[in-house]
């Protein structure tokens, strides 16, 4: 029996080139501020900002074969955009539409649309409660004389989607143009991905393949990919924390000095430094199909605690002016929490692995 390949942790010189294009597009194109009078205002998406990540950079079709007009890249390279995304909390449907429904639509080898998504000109989502983890009861619609009918809820980044993929009671994945339902707003507590009940009455779709081991597919790799989403969130905060430290003077001296405060900061670096591991690890499992399952649990059973302490670290670290709503720390420890439930909480991924490492509690 072959000994499998060593994953492959570090990122490639292609990988950096790919970071620092996106860093600068979002430095100029989503700074802080920008974000937050955007989710003050009705629309919550940068239809702009998306554009410009889409026609410029051609970062829709990451995941898309060449032939079918995408990049034809891998999991690790989407990773690395998801990170940058992360550290910006950039409020795109890049996430939902160019990795999970993505997938899906991969597995069903929907081209037609696969080649739409991978122009930019479509958005698609996966008509899945954010919350579901993979392996997870998935809500269905009915079919009911050839139509849809039925409400599902907790749809991230439904109100920016053209095309819904929703799984019927028939077994079977459909797509619906989403002029042909109602999607109403849900109050969520992370702005810049909102979510939404999308209401079928009499909705026409096409089958598009088995639902099974489609929404499975696309919801682990999302999974597996938020961690990448949270490794820049904690990132982030922790770059940013350590710089404010540095600044900041209180009695005359720099806060950052203080013996406890930079205890606090070691702990939380390493533990972003364990998560970077973690999430490259399953980047990588995704790309090369090695023990896919574990490495996604083992991410997303860590993720959420290292992304969620980043944040409040930040915020108590900031003192009062973390307390502010100009100060941008709010917005990453509310996507932070929001992440910390989305494909599955940690506690979820855990028996998950337990279940897979044959460790299920007696």
């Amino acid at each position: 029996m072959s000994a499998q390949p060593e994953p492959a942790l570090l990122y490639s010189e292609e990988e950096e080139a790919l970071r620092a294009a996106v860093r600068d597009l979002l430095t100029d194109r989503c700074d802080p501020a920008g974000v937050i009078a955007r989710i003050e205002s009705a629309t919550a998406h940068d239809v702009s900002l998306w554009k410009a990540l889409t026609d410029s950079m051609g970062l829709a079709g990451l995941l898309i074969p060449e032939e079918l007009g995408g990049q034809g890249a891998t999991h690790r390279e989407t990773a690395v955009v998801l990170e940058e995304l992360g550290r910006a909390v950039a409020p795109v449907p890049y996430l939902t539409s160019a990795v999970v429904a993505t997938e899906a639509l991969l597995s069903c080898a929907a081209d037609d649309l696969l080649t739409e998504l991978a122009s930019g000109t479509t958005i698609a989502a996966l008509a899945v409660g954010l919350h579901v983890a993979p392996g997870g009861t998935v809500p269905q619609a009915r079919i009911e004389g050839g139509l849809l009918h039925g409400e599902l809820t907790g749809i991230a980044d439904a109100a920016a989607a053209d095309v819904l993929l929703v799984p019927a009671d028939d077994g079977g994945l459909y797509a619906v143009t989403a002029a042909d339902v109602t999607v109403t707003h849900q109050v969520s507590l992370d702005l810049t991905r909102p979510l939404a009940r999308v209401t079928l009455d009499g909705a026409p779709g096409r089958r598009l393949g088995d639902a099974g081991p489609a929404v499975r597919r696309a919801l682990r790799t999302g999974a597996g990919l938020l961690a990448s989403e949270q490794l820049g969130l904690a990132d982030w905060l922790l770059t940013e924390t350590v710089r404010y430290l540095k600044e900041r003077k209180q009695f005359n001296r720099q806060v950052g000095g203080f013996q406890s405060l930079k205890h606090r900061l070691a702990r939380l670096w390493l533990e972003v430094a364990g998560l970077r591991a973690a999430a490259r690890n399953a980047a990588d499992a995704l790309a090369t199909g090695a023990d896919t399952d574990v490495a996604v649990a083992v991410a997303q059973a860590y993720a959420a605690q290292v992304a969620v302490r980043a944040a409040e670290e930040a915020l108590q670290l900031h003192g009062g002016i973390g307390m502010t709503w100009e100060h941008p720390v709010h917005l990453y420890l509310k996507r932070a929490k929001a992440d910390s439930i989305a494909y599955g909480t940690a506690g979820t991924h855990r028996e998950a692995l337990a279940g897979l490492a044959d460790l299920r509690a007696p």
